[in-house]
């Protein structure tokens, strides 16, 4: 049997399986929370001609002490026609064209009216451009404005809009089947045996990739038989990604392996060296590709977030699918390790981070508790408070 993989390795190769989905143009609103299929240029000018920044009086460049006499106004999408001269003004609002001879705006503030004559009571402007954006000064046509592979959050979905487009190239949603499996797990969690466990798995693994644009389905959970496990995969079979929980391991009632192998799957990789998580198995049939995650639900959880959250961004066309790590210090001693890369489970506070307390594979009060993951080294010997470590904070699926 091949010994477990690297994490880093085995993140490789599965994101190697995938190629990102086809193109699709949407609406920059319908795009939210997607990455750029293409770079976003910019189709106009913005802003494109001068508008003044605060409400006053335009007036010229060469001309900022007054007096003035006021001969019309520029609002807000309704200009003003004419031009300004020495000793003219016109009242602007913010937002409003700055008509053609004004070069400067006093604020309103700094001057008072008397009927149409205007005297300069305050500081004024005191150099020729005050308060004026000009044109351009946000963007030009033809500027590059994001990447290909830049994620659309709300000030980047304002900005294509602000830059012209109408639609915007992303990639398709991914379609994601979720499959829970186990004799043991009851659907409704108010009508649990003693010998059941509540199906949560499912649940969690649909909650991380919520974070993501996907189409989610998920079904009852599945009993231990080849049959039926076979048939769900079947029904599942428009799905860009399934995902499995439990019977991935070595015992008789793993039979998760067995099912892929009847249905047609081709393993590419069983087992990573980390904990939790080791029992991972990787399988494609056809562009599908299947992630069988262990039914511990820490074990779950840490391989959800390290492997299932990033294929989704690969599909999606993201160009760093792979979270990032950061540093922290410790806040408290903590133990040595064994002989796999492990996944603490930590809370963050302050720059500094504190191993939760349970970190069995099961505890999920533990899991719910804490904010970030440790991530500590194999072998690695116990570490005093302030030890600088390697964290990932859980947030947005521990992407930027």
């Amino acid at each position: 049997m091949p010994a477990p993989l690297p994490l880093e390795e085995a993140q490789a190769r599965l994101l190697a399986l995938a190629e990102p989905l086809p193109l699709e143009r949407v609406d920059p609103p319908s795009a939210l929370g997607r990455w750029l299929a293409e770079p976003l240029v910019a189709a106009r000018t913005q802003p494109a001609c001068a508008v003044s920044s605060m409400d006053g009086y335009a007036v010229g460049e060469n001309d900022l002490d007054g007096p003035w006499q006021v001969i019309g106004e520029s609002a807000a999408g309704h200009p003003f026609q004419g031009l300004v001269s020495t000793g003219q003004a016109v009242r602007v609002s913010t937002g409003a064209v700055v008509p053609g001879g004004a070069g400067a705006v006093v604020v309103q503030e700094d001057v008072t009216r008397n009927d149409d004559t205007l005297i300069l009571t305050g500081s004024g402007p005191s150099l020729p451009g005050t308060y004026i954006r000009r044109a351009g000064s946000d963007f030009s046509e033809g500027r590059m404005l994001a990447e290909r592979g830049k994620r659309l959050g709300p000030a980047q979905v304002a900005l294509a809009l602000a830059a012209g487009h109408r639609h915007i190239a992303v990639r398709r949603v991914p379609r994601l089947a979720i499959i829970d499996s186990g004799d043991e797990l009851a659907a409704d969690p108010a009508n649990c045996a003693a010998h059941q466990v509540p199906a949560s798995n499912g649940a969690m693994q649909a909650a991380l990739a919520a974070s993501l644009p996907c189409r989610i389905t998920r079904r009852e959970p599945v009993p231990d038989n080849l049959d039926l496990l076979i048939a769900e995969l079947d029904a599942a079979s428009s799905a860009d990604v399934i995902v499995t929980s439990g019977g991935a391991s070595v015992g008789d009632h793993d039979l998760m392996i067995p099912a892929l192998r009847a249905w047609g799957a081709e393993l590419d990789f069983w087992k990573v060296a980390i904990k939790p998580g080791k029992p991972l198995l990787v399988a494609r049939k056809g562009q599908q590709v299947v992630l069988g995650l262990p039914g511990n639900p820490v074990s779950s959880f840490v391989t959800a977030w390290l492997f299932l959250l990033p294929l989704l961004r690969r599909l999606s066309g993201a160009q760093q699918p792979l979270p990032v790590r950061h540093e922290a210090r410790l806040a408290t001693a903590m133990a040595g390790g064994g002989d796999r890369r492990e996944f603490l489970r930590g809370i963050l506070s302050g720059g500094e981070v504190t191993p939760a307390l349970g970190q069995d594979s099961g505890a999920l009060a533990a899991l719910a508790a804490s904010n970030c993951l440790i991530d500590r080294a194999a072998n690695s010997p116990i570490l005093p408070a302030g030890t600088p470590v390697f964290i990932y904070p859980l947030e947005n699926g521990g992407i930027a």
